[in-house]
């Protein structure tokens, strides 16, 4: 098992991180591990016994905190800011390095109360868990910077819940993250008037996700999260992703997406296509997540500015618009399978493609599982059931001017199937028998199709 010898979070307490206990639940039935994602920390060679313990029990990891830690953010929620939230139903429970060195966070979700509960219950509906559990998958397998499910254990309570049918099952649900510094920690202190806290924050961000820069660098750090954060917004668009709550508690300094509620993937090329129900305005629809981000970031700008010059701070988040354009276009040409050329080129193919898309109502998953390749997957394209769509396009003439990048991956035999997709009705064909007679089949095949995807694909997301 892989040791953190210093623990580094401890740090931050009692600025940043409670100390909590987790639930004691009725029943711990494991129905998800993520052994691939647990090798990468040393976890891996627990056995379900033990992975229960640690993972449902909470009881701790060897040489990791003897106590879960709550963090404590504030944030924006559709812009309004709410100073009256934190980790309400979740905690840090260990700290691990991975092979190369980089500190990863296993963090829970509906593992208990916290002091930043409020009203909730702090549980998890296991349609919850599964949802996430697919989604990180999927995320994955299509090269974006994500948090990874771990685990879901079910825990055998009733919960009552107003937006799906009660009363439901229970989850708790660990998470492994590169960190899970919030935008909305910075925000916290600021709103606190704890200047010291703000450098000891900023110290803690750059020692352990930004290294190259000075520790007390607030602007050198915005640019630097700036560029990840364009990096994530890009390749979640590329992925036809949207996250649904991309308020400022939930954006990570690592500049990876994580904590997955009504996220959806989009049927087709639809900027207005909203995840959340209750996203009346359209502000985090498919098309406007950029847009979210960048407005994020300016938020984070404003965080820091009692420890930051201002106008070096204005300076470091206009690094955002260029880098976003520079990482859409990679991205797309990423997904698509063939080297990048100019970036400018790069980005007027990217928003060429999407306008033909959206024009033509093409399904999203599908166009680019056809299209993966460039010329090497010609055959592949022929044999689609849009193959007749493709006919002869300047969109597609425009797309085998390029070369394709390692083009023996289009001979995977993940490509002589269908694409897996997750739309709204895929997640429920998944759920339907889980919640009717605990058939879990449906969830592990379409786990193994993801990851057959991911293989074929093969578009490592880590930064």
């Amino acid at each position: 098992m892989s040791k953190t010898p210093d623990l580094p979070i401890l740090g931050l307490v009692p600025r940043v991180a409670t100390p909590v206990e987790p639930a004691d639940f009725p029943k711990t039935i494991l129905r998800y591990r993520n052994d691939r994602a647990a090798e990468e920390v040393g976890l891996c060679g627990l056995s379900d016994d033990e992975w229960i313990r640690h993972f449902a029990r909470f009881d701790p990891l060897p040489d990791n905190l003897q106590q879960p830690l709550a963090l404590g953010y504030h944030g924006y929620q559709f812009r309004a800011y709410n100073p009256d939230i934190g980790d309400g139903r979740g905690f840090l429970f260990a700290q691990l390095r991975d092979g190369r060195g980089r500190l990863m966070d296993l963090g829970t979700k509906g593992s208990g109360r916290t002091p930043y509960s409020r009203d909730g219950d702090g549980r998890l509906t296991l349609k919850g868990a599964v949802r996430e559990a697919l989604a990180t998958e999927m995320l994955e397998a299509l090269g974006v910077p994500t948090s990874r499910t771990l685990s879901f254990v079910e825990t055998g309570e009733q919960l009552a819940r107003h937006d799906e049918p009660s009363p439901t099952r229970s989850a708790v649900l660990v998470r492994l993250n590169h960190g899970h510094i919030r935008f909305g920690s910075f925000e916290r202190l600021r709103y606190l008037g704890d200047d010291e806290g703000l450098r000891l924050l900023l110290a803690y961000a750059v020692r352990e996700f930004y290294p190259d820069l000075a520790g007390d660098d607030a602007a050198g750090f915005l640019v630097a999260v700036s560029k990840r954060m364009a990096v994530m917004a890009a390749r979640i668009m590329a992925a036809g992703f949207i996250h649904g709550v991309l308020n400022t508690d939930n954006m990570n300094v690592t500049g990876e997406s994580f904590d997955y509620g009504p996220w959806k993937f989009a049927p087709t090329v639809e900027a207005g296509y909203t995840a959340a129900y209750f996203d009346e305005a359209g502000l985090y629809a498919f098309g406007r997540q950029p847009e979210a981000i960048y407005w994020n970031l300016a938020a984070l700008a404003d965080a820091l500015r009692p420890i930051a010059d201002g106008e070096q701070l204005r300076a470091a988040l206009g690094v955002y618009p260029d880098a976003y354009g520079n990482a859409f276009g990679e991205a797309i040409l990423r997904r698509l399978g063939v080297k990048a050329t100019e970036p400018e080129a790069d980005q007027k193919f990217a928003s060429d493609l999407f306008v033909w898309m959206n024009k033509e109502k093409l399904p999203f998953e599908q166009v680019f599982f056809d299209l993966f390749g460039g010329s090497a997957g010609q055959g592949k394209r022929l044999r689609s059931p849009l193959s007749a769509r493709y006919g002869d396009q300047e969109i597609i003439r425009r797309l085998d001017a390029y070369e394709p990048d390692r083009p023996g991956r289009v001979q995977h035999p993940a490509f002589r199937t269908d694409p897996p997709t997750l739309l709204v009705d895929d997640v429920e064909a998944v759920w339907e028998p889980i919640d009717r007679c605990d058939d879990w089949s449906a969830f592990e095949e379409k786990i193994a199709a993801i990851r057959r995807y991911g293989e074929a694909l093969d578009l490592p997301a880590a930064h």
